[in-house]
């Protein structure tokens, strides 16, 4: 018996060792992160307390991962079987991990040596240090806000690192308005609290459970950021020694049998630290008869809990200290609730208070949850929630009323407490009549352990709860969710019959319009409106709100007026710059994305997505001088009903046949889903204008994966007089961007770039198409594509100035590198080209969309719902006055505007030479900024109106961005280490950096066998060498005269990308009547940059570069056709690109 006496005694101490051990390492581990240091630096100081708090500290080693961070204790090996290891994700969803280990173990233990207080520590510490990461990065990005009335210049040329700096900071103000308030909510934490307890008594109150489970387990339970460090003593002596090392929020004293000693203690602890709040809690049932009994003229504690088997207590005791410091703060900023419990007995209160408190956050949370996804948010508005106040006798309650009399939510109150210093048996009820006076309608609770208080309660209008009843705890919890505006908003009349429920602000806005005026005068005398807002977390809404009396408004009517107009106000104030539900919205506006289905909304999407977001997040309207920038009105489909749409119709084995035909018919034949279907009918009614149905593959104009114009994009006339004929085109033109995944162009695009074609899947982007109606016709005055970085610069021009393209009618002209005007947005008066070239190249025609095609064919290509007409009919339409020059042959010169006869060349000059409208600053200054946003070259592609609009100016409309992605490496070559005449080739304009391996071949088209007329035969050529080669997994230089990838086949060879698709380098070679400037801004070109494909100029007319064609020549010829060559080098050649200096040299 003695010896399983003695065998528990060892037990128990061994478990108290340990537990005090993990209480250690947490206390340790919040000190550490209450110095709010560097990431790195509070990682490796929380890695090395680890170890020393296992069982066996010699043997144990551990690891804290996060990010890019790898932060090990020095003796940590990998491979150890013996661990365990908790992950974790930081709010931006960065992911890491916690792994503690032990050497010098048998690895066939694993994880099971590990006690169960190890792994609850490792849970603890990782819960501490995400919510630290979580803490640091919110504090790093809101510390910088600033003044927000303060105008911040973001559109200054100047790039620095500050000015940018304040770019993000405005994005982050405009996005994170309605939540700043949170941020200065609750501006007290107790952070330090000082534990006074001998070890019996913390030891029985713990009882078999773990004491940091008690204090902490809450503030995990409701996922709170911040949790209190709590410093244990037992001693006078450690009393005194702790308070003089530091300062701590709260002083927890636990009493257990003895009393006197507590008492002498805690009356020095106030005399010498007057200012911290101490706080009793008893396990004494005897307590009030022994401080009675020492007759003491002061208490020197300020508040009594009862421990009461339960361990919220703790929880409530911080919470009741903090709403008391933090009411007049939180009140004043965001009239924040208050709700009051009066209350003397420390017996009840210390069960009211943990009930409250846990009632008031489960419903705060589960709001917050209904109402956002993001959990930083959800953080912050839990600060929001209702404060609960603690009054002992009337005159406390009296002037806690008086203050917060706007403010207060609701009265929980006993019956019989202290009045003037005097028991007084009806307290309650004369505090409730006084209540009356001033707020008929607020909530009350009388609670109350005598039965025959209720009918004065139900006379007082008040809800009675029996102290005693057994359902105590559902009654407060069904009181809380029916009268204080937690859950749903139930409409009612006087007598409170329910009309209507509102689970959303949206259906609270619908059912505000209908519901009777003596429903909306109930509701609105008792400010249930702005109690349920504030619940909800609304709170600029509420702000609004809540002044508001019903005396304000000479008629009901004005009064419902006013209160929908806020609430749609707010509603589409918060929605601007996002992507809303359709659901959400009465009318589709330019202000916000509409989201027709779940799911990601692919590349294209957020880059439109971002566009939104940029565009409503700052005040531009002083910035860009005579123009207005926009975006279109656009919807988005999401990936899900592309997944969906797959598997219900039995598509994926269809889309992997070769047949396109075959593929485009099954899914023409295939039904969209019956919800997106009810989407677009309902879209579709709002929406007079043509549509653009956009591809948005998730690959699509990503950061590294450049998919540029490899899906279709069809535009829509929507002119058909018949609503369901317009409704089946949209239909179709979503199924042919969904089938267009499949296209032998995407295919081999796919296998060029080894993705497999089952990952990608397909988002839909759905566009008003910009313009205006002109006859049947329908075009935008211009429109074109900028990039952030030149690769052709000339005179004094920048690479990093940047480079546009601007055409007359839409964009397809542009993207596909036709005749288009190029320009340089900083130095627009600078000439590129030639006069004669500018002359002999210039726009004759454009595209525009044809509303007289009102059946349309979409096998027909992107091209269905189009017509290319004669920039005769621009002038005719009164739309090329600003967009156009007259050119005189006698004098080889240039008059802007349409003033004089002959012809026509589209050059923009009164725009870009003599600022008609600000569209050249315009373009650099949004480059410059969406270049620093997105942190790489970028491409725009644009739109303008010229028609006056707002402020009787022009729009700049912005339609899709995208990334410019290369090799950005350093690498150089030196000229003078070059031996010229053993080169293959030398280029001095090349784009692309570093070096290509691995190429044999050479495809090039045979110069004496040329025939301008036949480049589409040449193409087709090209594309079966390219097959072959591909068969092979052999890449290989292209070289060829002209303009390479336009659809003009009368300006260079209109290849398409699947044609050249396993070409590495690709050279322009001068040849007559071909102009030698790259295909910038069509998605040809976009992709030949991102993927750093070499794209080399020679033109051997004007001397600049050269290529070695007697090398060439003398190669194995592996195949010869009749416009083109292929040759094959013994040994793989040297392909050298300096991207810095744009040149290039290929040599054996």
């Amino acid at each position: 018996m003695e010896q399983k006496e003695q065998q528990d005694f060892q037990r128990l101490v061994f478990e108290n060792r340990e537990r005090l051990k993990e209480l250690n390492a947490i206390n340790k581990t919040t000190s550490i992160i209450s110095e709010n240091k560097p990431i790195a630096e509070t990682l490796k100081n929380i890695c090395d307390i680890l170890p020393p708090a296992m069982q066996f500290p010699e043997k144990a080693s551990a690891r804290i991962c996060y990010n890019k961070l790898t932060i090990p204790t020095s003796d940590f090996a990998e491979g150890i079987n013996n661990s365990i290891r908790k992950d974790f994700a930081s709010i931006d969803s960065i992911g890491g991990h916690i792994e503690i280990q032990y050497s010098g173990f048998d690895e066939k233990d694993g994880d099971s040596m590990f006690l169960k207080e190890e792994y609850n520590l490792l849970d603890n510490i990782t819960s501490l240090v995400t919510g630290y990461i979580n803490s640091y990065k919110a504090r790093q990005v809101f510390s910088n806000i600033g003044t927000k009335d303060q105008p911040v210049d973001v559109f200054s040329k100047d790039t620095s690192p500050d000015k940018s700096l304040q770019l993000f900071q405005r994005y982050l103000y405009r996005q994170n308005a309605n939540r700043d308030v949170f941020h200065d909510l609750m501006p007290f934490k107790v952070r330090e609290i000082l534990l006074v307890s001998t070890f019996y008594d913390a030891f029985s109150i713990e009882k078999e459970g773990r004491f940091a489970e008690h204090v902490l387990g809450i503030y995990q339970q409701y996922n709170l950021s911040s949790f209190p460090r709590i410093t244990g003593v037992s001693t006078e002596e450690e009393i005194f020694s702790q308070l003089q090392r530091k300062h701590f929020d709260l002083i927890i004293y636990m009493i257990g049998a003895e009393v006197k000693t507590p008492f002498d203690i805690c009356t020095r602890i106030k005399n010498e630290y007057p200012y911290i709040p101490v706080y009793f809690l008893v396990n004494n049932k005897t307590f009030h008869a022994d401080v009675i009994a020492l007759e003491l003229t002061s208490l020197p504690y300020d508040k009594t809990f009862y421990w009461n088997g339960e361990p919220s207590v703790f929880f409530a005791m911080v919470k009741h200290l903090e709403d008391k410091v933090n009411v007049d703060n939180d009140t004043r900023l965001a009239m924040v609730r208050v709700i009051l419990l009066v209350e003397d007995d420390p017996r009840y209160y210390s069960r009211y208070l943990p009930l409250l408190h846990s009632i008031v956050l489960e419903q705060t949370r589960r709001i917050i949850d209904d109402v956002t996804t993001d959990e930083l948010y959800k953080i912050l508005k839990l600060r929001g929630r209702p404060k609960i106040l603690l009054a002992a006798d009337y005159e406390e309650a009296q002037k806690i009323v008086e203050k917060y009399d706007e403010y207060l939510l609701c009265l929980i109150t006993d019956v019989k407490f202290e009045k003037e210093g005097k028991l007084t048996s009806d307290a309650g009820f004369q505090l409730v009549r006084s209540l009356r006076e001033r707020n008929a309608d607020l909530p009350v609770i009388i609670q109350s352990s005598d039965m025959e208080n209720s009918v004065e309660a139900y006379r007082l209008k008040s809800t009675f709860i029996n102290k005693n009843s057994e359902t105590l705890i559902s009654e407060i919890r069904s009181f809380i969710g029916h009268y204080l505006g937690f859950g749903n908003f139930t409409y009612r009349t006087p007598d409170g019959k329910e009309i209507a429920t509102a689970r959303t602000l949206r259906e609270f806005e619908m059912h505000l319009k209908n519901i009777p005026d003596d429903s909306l005068l109930y509701h609105a005398r008792r400010n249930h409106f702005s109690s349920w807002l504030m619940a909800r977390g609304e709170i600029q809404a509420a702000r609004i709100l809540s002044p508001k009396r019903v005396s304000d408004f000479s008629s009901v009517d004005d009064m419902r007026t006013c209160l929908l107009h806020t609430i749609q106000e707010y509603r589409n104030e918060q929605n601007k710059g996002r992507i809303v539900n359709l659901e959400d919205v009465d009318y589709f506006e330019e202000g916000n994305i509409i989201s027709l289905g779940s799911g990601s909304i692919g590349g294209k999407g957020r880059g439109i997505s971002f566009i939104n977001s940029l565009i409503y997040s700052f005040d531009f309207s002083n910035s860009f001088g005579n123009i207005n920038l926009k975006m279109p009105r656009t919807a988005v489909i999401g990936v899900d009903e592309f997944e969906n749409f797959m598997v219900r119709n039995h598509l994926w084995e269809v889309a992997l046949n070769d047949n396109f035909s075959m593929i485009t018919q099954q899914f023409i034949d295939a039904r969209l889903s019956e919800g997106l279907m009810k989407k677009l009918k309902k879209l579709l009614r709002m929406i007079d204008k043509p549509i653009a149905v956009r591809s948005s593959g998730l690959f699509e104009d990503s950061m590294r994966q450049p998919f540029a114009g490899i899906f279709e994009t069809y535009l829509l006339p929507n002119s058909h007089p018949d609503y369901d004929v317009r409704l089946k085109q949209l239909c179709d033109a979503i199924k042919m961007v969904y089938a267009s995944v499949y296209a032998n162009v995407a295919k081999g695009y796919f296998e060029a770039v080894n993705y497999k074609i089952e990952e990608e899947k397909m988002a839909i982007v759905l566009q008003e198409v910009v313009g205006n109606q002109y006859e049947h016709y329908y075009y935008p005055h211009i429109s074109g594509v900028a990039q952030s970085y030149n690769y052709y610069p000339v005179s004094d021009m920048k690479p990093e100035d940047g480079v546009a393209v601007s055409a007359v009618g839409l964009g397809k002209y542009v993207v596909e590198g036709e005749r288009a005007y190029r320009f340089s947005p900083v130095m627009p008066n600078v000439e590129i080209n030639s006069l004669k070239d500018i002359v002999k190249n210039s726009q004759v025609d454009f595209y525009a969309v044809d509303l007289a095609k009102q059946e349309i064919d979409l096998t027909e290509g992107d091209t269905a719902g189009l017509v290319r007409i004669d920039i005769w009919d621009a002038e005719r339409h009164g739309n090329l006055k600003h967009c156009a020059s007259v050119f005189d042959p006698e004098n080889n010169s240039m008059s802007p505007g349409l003033d004089k006869n002959g012809p026509r060349i589209v050059n923009f000059a009164n725009i870009f030479k003599y600022n008609y409208i600000p569209l050249t600053s315009t373009i650099s200054v949004l480059l410059n900024i969406i270049r620093e946003s997105m942190g790489s070259p970028v491409e725009i592609e644009y739109a303008v109106d010229l028609t006056p609009s707002e402020g009787y100016k022009a729009s700049f409309y912005l339609l899709q961005i995208k990334p410019l992605i290369g090799d950005n490496r350093d690498f150089s070559i030196d000229r003078n280490d070059l031996k010229m005449d053993e080169l293959i080739l030398f280029a001095e304009k090349s784009m692309g950096n570093g070096r290509i391996a691995n190429i044999e071949d050479i495809v090039f088209v045979k110069y004496e066998n040329f025939d301008k007329t036949r480049t589409v035969e040449i193409a087709e050529e090209i594309e079966k060498l390219n097959k072959q080669l591909g068969a092979e997994n052999r890449k290989y230089l292209l070289i060829g005269p002209g303009r390479w990838g336009s659809r003009d086949r009368f300006i260079g060879i209109p290849v398409v990308w699947n044609q050249i698709s396993n070409a590495k380098a690709i050279v322009e070679t001068g040849h007559e009547d071909f102009p030698l400037d790259a295909s910038m801004g069509s998605h040809f070109f976009h992709n030949v940059t991102s993927l750093n494909i070499g794209y080399f100029t020679v033109d051997g007319i004007s001397k600049s570069g050269l290529i070695n064609w007697g090398i060439i020549e003398k190669q194995e010829i592996i195949t010869d056709l009749e416009f083109t060559r292929h040759v094959r080098f013994k040994k793989p050649l040297s392909i050298h690109m300096d991207g810095k200096n744009r040149i290039a040299a290929i040599s054996e």
